[in-house]
């Protein structure tokens, strides 16, 4: 073995586990039928841990997704073989006239773990889980849920899947509406982790935001998909992502909305945003989508942080706040009031939530409030708000962030 070619070695699997993981899964879970889905999630794991034991020494294939793919329908069909005598077949025949196809294995596998058989919850930790990579822990700090109770989630989701054999397949009739809700909010999700981690060394997970957006246009090219709150997931994400390229200096710093380059900011993505925000408005539907993606589009139509439009943000959050009622969303709100009216109007909108047990734990509360306290004149009870807010900071940038907003305090 050459020296250093481990290390490409490793970054390669890395950089696949994130970007194949999932399509892999998929198409094996299509080959071997549904009720073999924690087998194929054993074997694609196999694949990936042999590639580790054997690419450092052998090389890298010239296809490697191709060989991962090749290794876990090996690993599979040996392992079928040895439960059963008989040959090994699909449970799944070809979509009926009555079946939709996505044409893709990843997006069809979400649907599947979006199946109304599965409650809500287990539908977005499943699918987290199996198509996101996402860990346990990761997932419980999403919903704010105990990993134990995540943890069971998974588990009794997999054996009704086993257990009911639930079709891959898509729906193409009146059930197709509820599920693509389902599967529109577990690619929020998705695209949430990625875009803000909830725990870790990085803040940003470029891998899973770009896996959401993509997903997501998707959807907006099926005409059977291409509904206007699709058309509106899809504007928010390709708003928020052509951000990313800002999001970060050249230190690896994390950096706020007011202090990033505006001239880094993806304009294809930008201008896809603002397509697919004109195609959302058809129809008399409004989602916590509409409202966020009009937001995303009321930052990426400033020119500069004091050019952006606070008052109609701040409605925008209202409107929010009125169809989807959160203590976060009243704090991205206030946020919005202290740019168009006063830090102390932003203030006393956020007296009520004070003792709201969802803000108990979250970082940003106590950062905002001490940007609301420092624009104020209150240098100590911010630096007092930073301190609790850096104790909570799930992340190390972030931590490194509000340490660097502390230390500029007077």
């Amino acid at each position: 073995m050459r020296p250093g070619e481990h290390g490409a070695a490793g970054e390669m699997v890395d950089h696949l586990f994130r970007r194949q993981h999932a399509p892999i899964l998929g198409a094996l879970v299509r080959m071997l039928g549904s009720s073999h889905l924690a087998l194929a999630e054993e074997c694609v794991q196999d694949a990936f841990v042999r590639a580790l034991q054997t690419w450092p020494f052998h090389g890298i294939p010239p296809n490697p997704a191709a060989w991962l793919t090749l290794v876990a329908k090996r690993r599979a069909f040996d392992r079928l073989r040895r439960r059963a005598p008989a040959p090994v077949k699909g449970e799944v025949a070809a979509p009926p006239a009555s079946e939709l196809s996505l044409g893709d294995d990843t997006l069809e596998l979400i649907f599947l773990c979006c199946h109304p058989m599965l409650p809500p919850d287990a539908q977005l930790a499943l699918t987290l889980r199996s198509v996101a990579g996402l860990s346990t822990s990761e997932i419980a700090r999403a919903f704010l849920a105990p990993e134990s109770t995540v943890a069971q989630r998974i588990v009794r989701a997999k054996r009704t899947i086993q257990e009911s054999r639930l079709s891959f397949d898509v729906p193409f009739d009146a059930q197709l509406a509820p599920r693509l809700h389902s599967v529109c909010r577990v690619l929020y999700l998705m695209f949430n982790e990625g875009y803000s981690a909830s725990s870790g060394e990085r803040t940003l997970r470029e891998d899973l935001c770009a896996e959401a957006v993509r997903l997501a246009l998707l959807l907006t090219r099926n005409p059977a998909t291409a509904r206007p709150f699709v058309h509106a997931l899809a504007a928010l994400f390709c708003l928020q992502a052509a951000r990313l390229p800002a999001r970060v200096g050249g230190a690896g710093d994390l950096l706020t909305l007011e202090s990033q380059d505006r001239s880094l900011w993806d304009a294809g993505l930008t201008a896809a945003g603002f397509h697919h925000l004109s195609r959302a408005a058809a129809g008399e539907e409004l989602t916590s989508w509409h409202i966020e993606a009009e937001i995303a589009s009321l930052h990426a139509g400033a020119p500069t942080f004091a050019d952006t439009d606070w008052s109609r943000m701040a409605s925008a959050y209202e409107a929010l706040a009125a169809l989807q009622p959160s203590p976060v969303v009243t704090l991205s709100r206030a946020v919005a009031v202290s740019y168009s009216q006063s830090p102390a109007a932003a203030l006393a909108l956020l007296a009520p939530v004070a003792e709201d047990p969802a803000l108990a734990r979250y970082h940003l509360y106590p950062a905002v409030l001490a940007d609301l306290h420092a624009r104020s004149g209150r240098s100590a009870v911010a630096s007092a708000h930073l301190r609790r807010a850096l104790a909570l900071a799930p992340t190390a940038p972030e931590r490194e962030l509000l340490a660097r907003r502390l230390a500029l305090l007077p």
